[in-house]
């Protein structure tokens, strides 16, 4: 990192820079448990300090922030133990900066990183502070991304094997079929990418991933849950059911032996290890609102909402999506598809017009095809083995490319009559 600022930049407009952020933040990894305290002199630096505090990659950091700069900070390790990470603004010169941090190097522990925040735009400096054991100096104004970015860079290791990606799928109602909607998705990124999918059901009491992949493990996610002093990649390992070349299955148990309350952190050890053994993790959350199922997608990296189109749905969408993008402010908001489109006699809200409150655009509209689902379902096969070349099955691989990044959400123009006209004249 260089002494510029990560993502800060005064000459852009508010919105392109704001995008700027979240695009840094999606590609940033979680913050370790680590300690943090910030001594700031200015609003201006510890607000964003603040922020990042609050940000899900930072759920598992403790911040602490004070105001007084060095000084403050002299006095209070007179009598305190130093933390993981010490930041620290400063409006000093130079000179009398490098002999302030001098000064406080005698309470601090060897093993406490620093990073200075300075206001002087100076290359010595920066040197001096680097020979002197400073992890990091960042020149004021700094953004929340700022924030994080330097963190990440002292205590995320660069070579350490990646973090498969989350993405959470929840229904707006139960009966939308968002499980049904997960479960193919996740067969398509397996199949048309040849990459690594696991699914974790995480509805114990009524979870349906074993049935409509066909599966009937003898263990699942519920070892894990219950017995999370065991879980590690091997343990995890043994817990999983193949379902497909690429694809591997956390089944539920779908029994009701035993009540399932959960305390909020209750899945964060099983999601973390799942991330860690393949490139994508599809999370099927029940609807539920609980602790655990809402700090599952808070911290998912990716959160997909299905919604049938009736007016309950668009209540219990627009309710969701404000909610998760007041929880997740630096995050994209949750994506959308419409499911079960077109019920014959059904009275039903169109997708322009369900989307337009939302201020979301479906990545996908799902015709009602009960045919097809049904036999799938019954079969325990995927859309996609049923019949490869249905439209449906290749509106599922494009949810599939938009999630994965292959791809954009496409618009499409509605089949009438135009349409129509147009077959006839190509058949003549």
């Amino acid at each position: 990192m260089t002494m510029s600022n990560l993502a800060y930049d005064p000459d852009l407009p508010a919105a392109e820079s704001s995008q700027q952020d979240v695009a840094a933040m999606q590609a940033l990894r979680p913050i370790p448990r680590i300690s943090i305290q910030a001594f700031c002199e200015t609003e201006g630096v510890a607000n964003p300090i603040e922020r990042a505090g609050e940000d899900r990659r930072m759920a598992k950091a403790h911040l602490k922030v004070h105001m007084g700069g060095i000084a403050t900070a002299i006095e209070f390790y007179q009598s305190a133990p130093t933390p993981n990470l010490i930041v620290l603004e400063s409006r000093a010169e130079p000179q009398a900066l490098i002999s302030q941090l001098g000064e406080l190097s005698e309470y601090c522990d060897p093993s406490s990183k620093v990073v200075v925040i300075g206001h002087y735009n100076d290359v010595g400096l920066y040197r001096e502070l680097i020979r002197s054991g400073i992890s990091e100096y960042v020149i004021a104004p700094i953004s929340m991304v700022d924030i994080v970015s330097v963190i990440s860079s002292i205590f995320v290791d660069p070579d350490a094997e990646p973090i498969g990606r989350s993405i959470a799928f929840v229904g707006a109602k139960g009966g939308v079929g968002s499980s049904t909607i997960a479960h193919n998705v996740a067969w398509a990124m397996s199949s048309l990418f040849k990459s690594e999918v696991v699914v974790a059901d995480l509805d114990l009491a009524f979870g349906t991933a074993n049935i409509n992949f066909d599966q009937d493990p003898a263990q699942g996610i519920a070892e894990a849950v219950f017995s999370p002093e065991r879980i590690d990649e091997v343990y995890l390992d043994r817990l999983l059911a193949q379902c497909a070349e690429n694809l591997s299955l956390l089944a539920a148990p779908s029994t009701l032996d035993r009540v399932y309350d959960f305390d909020p952190e209750a899945f964060t050890q099983i999601i973390d290890t799942a991330q860690r053994s393949a490139p994508m993790l599809v999370l099927d959350v029940p609807h539920i609102w609980s602790g655990w199922s809402k700090n599952t997608l808070i911290k998912a990296d990716e959160i997909v909402i299905t919604a049938t189109p009736e007016l309950a749905n668009l209540r219990n969408t627009k309710n969701m999506v404000d909610m998760l993008k007041r929880l997740r402010p630096n995050d994209p908001p949750p994506k959308l598809v419409l499911n079960q489109a077109g019920v014959p006699k059904r009275p039903e809200i169109t997708a322009q017009d369900f989307a337009e409150p939302l201020g979301i655009t479906p990545i996908a509209v799902i015709p009602f095809d009960a045919l097809l689902f049904g036999n799938a379902a019954n079969n325990g096969r995927m859309l996609g083995e049923m019949d490869a070349k249905n439209p449906t099955v290749a509106i599922i691989n494009e949810i599939a490319h938009v999630l994965t990044g292959r791809g954009e959400v496409k618009s499409r123009k509605k089949a009438g009559l135009g349409g129509m006209l147009g077959k006839l004249m190509r058949k003549k």
